[in-house]
């Protein structure tokens, strides 16, 4: 090791102590609690990666608002050619990685060139099809080139992967990340310094962050798979608090907390998200358009909504809601109506038996639902439909298993019906669709066996390119209306984000997406 490179060491060694012994031992550690360990932490790849963990460590050139912009984050600047081919970004000066590596345009080459080097992995964005290279332009500038216009461009490099940078210095051998890396090195506020396996991950305050400085030395993310078990460990103070998607904990133990003011916080954010049920159109008997049109009304949402998620979350009619951009195509729900659904299996030949089961030419109505089977609202969610379901005659299967093996059932079509999410901002809906064209998830099996699936494609590729806001909506509006019509999705509810937290943290804020959490920007509070 060169001497250079052991005084950037020992200095950062000596800032992380000093920023330690600065603030009182009670202010020094801030502890959450999350269902699993945080994984790797390579900004390259995806599960088992925690994306609030990754987007704790690792930064993006452009940072997403609520607003719906972007704003400059590693790129204070940035310039499109008119043709949409040419982005030139103006880098940041000054910023290091944690360990001391500079971030400079070599190093921003470097990471796409990683990330391309694996093109075929992420083949999900269709960004990442889209980049034909990258160029320095100068010690703090770097230009992108696209292959064709790509109107979400700035929204895809803001997202918490793959287009984030790691310490070049923690790349393997020929710069290259697809089969992992040295070490979890970012730009971020936060350094993953612990992780002991089903027990919890430790992250260190980053003392050489250019930005505002994170409140706490430390943060401790405990790994809690029961969600009981998660608002226990509030209510004990064995964690600050819990914050994330609303099945963190148990929705009546939210309400239930959020009920014992001053003793804790709480707080809903918008809907953020669609939760739905994806309906496999290449497999029987839901393969049978009808069938998926009965399963859309024969659902009650409402009461759904009201007793297993606590009204919490508002029932979802489509696919996006009319307030994502370019997402209102004017449809009309399929409404909770049993009858309707029970004469739409009569008039596709579904006939019912003795037992009330119906079967058509000897094959039984009957299909599986998989969900996650440590996701107790999942499963509350799925044994409502079940219930819903056999009304109309139509036996439900519920498959509960590991997150692992869910996820691989949505790339390969094993499910009849399988639970999925939007993904909220800034992917939806130009992210969101683009994905529906390659098989890594469960929309691309659900319309797999959809006669227009080529159309729905081509029109997906249209909107992606489309420069016009005018004509992208009217493309987006062809797509939506579309999968409605085709029924492939069963939307239950719009999807938001929870926090409850003990007056021992305050400035506790949702970010901007389901995905961010904003750690650095609590402080401590005055119970601590």
């Amino acid at each position: 090791m060169s001497k250079p490179a052991i005084r950037v060491q020992v200095r950062s060694a000596l800032l992380a102590l000093a920023a330690l012994f600065a603030a009182p031992a009670a202010a020094q550690q801030l502890t959450t609690a999350w269902p699993s360990n945080v994984g790797p932490l390579n900004p390259h790849l995806y599960a088992p990666n925690q994306m609030f963990a990754q987007a704790s460590v690792y930064e993006p050139l452009v940072k997403y608002r609520a607003d719906g912009t972007v704003e400059p984050w590693l790129a204070t600047a940035w310039t499109v050619s008119p043709d949409g081919l040419t982005y030139d970004f103006t880098l940041r000066p000054g910023v290091t990685f944690s360990d001391g590596t500079p971030f400079d345009a070599p190093a921003v080459k470097a990471n796409f060139d990683a990330i391309l080097a694996n093109r075929a992995r992420h083949a999900w964005l269709d960004l990442a099809r889209q980049i034909d290279r990258t160029e320095v332009t100068g010690p703090l500038a770097v230009r992108l080139v696209l292959k064709a216009p790509h109107a979400p461009t700035l929204n895809e490099l803001s997202l918490p992967r793959p287009f984030r940078f790691v310490s070049p210095a923690a790349m393997k051998a020929g710069g290259t990340t697809a089969s992992g890396i040295a070490a979890p090195v970012g730009t971020g506020p936060w350094r993953l310094v612990e992780t002991r396996l089903g027990v919890s991950d430790t992250f260190a305050a980053n003392p050489t962050y250019w930005g505002e400085k994170p409140g706490f030395a430390r943060l401790v993310v405990k790994v809690i798979p029961d969600p009981n078990t998660r608002a226990i460990a509030l209510q004990t103070g064995e964690v600050d608090l819990i914050t994330g998607a609303a099945g963190l904990i148990p929705s009546e133990a939210f309400l239930r907390l959020r009920d014992q003011a001053p003793a804790f916080s709480a707080a809903l954010s918008p809907p953020l998200a669609t939760r739905v049920l994806a309906l496999n159109s290449a497999r029987a008997p839901t393969d049978d358009p009808a069938v998926r049109r009965a399963i859309n009304r024969a659902v009650d949402k409402d009461t759904l909504v009201r007793t297993v998620l606590d009204g919490l979350e508002p029932r979802a009619d489509f696919l996006f809601g009319r307030d994502v951009p370019d997402a209102d195509a004017g449809l009309t729900p399929y409404g909770f109506d049993r009858a309707a659904a029970e004469t739409l299996l009569d008039a596709a030949g579904w006939v019912r038996g003795r037992d009330g089961a119906r079967a058509k030419d000897g094959r039984p109505l009957a299909v599986e639902l998989a969900f996650v089977g440590t996701n107790a609202q999942q499963k509350a969610i799925a044994e409502v439909v079940q219930a819903d379901l056999a009304r109309i005659g139509i036996a439900v299967r519920l498959v509960g298993e590991e997150e692992s093996a869910i996820l691989a059932r949505q790339k390969d079509g094993r499910f009849g019906l399988i639970f999925g999410e939007t993904w909220g901002p800034p992917y939806d809906p130009a992210s969101f669709v683009s994905a529906m064209r390659a098989p890594s998830h469960a929309d691309y099996q659900a319309q797999k066996g959809l006669p227009d699936k080529p159309m729905i494609d081509a029109t997906i590729t249209a909107a992606l390119a489309a420069t016009d806001p005018q004509e992208r909506r009217r493309l987006y509006g062809r797509v939506l209306t579309a999968l409605h019509e085709a029924a492939v999705y069963l939307p239950i509810s719009s999807a938001v984000a929870i926090e409850v937290h003990r007056p021992t943290v305050t400035g506790v804020r949702f970010g901007a997406t389901l995905n961010e959490i904003p750690f650095a920007a609590m402080r401590p509070g005055p119970g601590r």
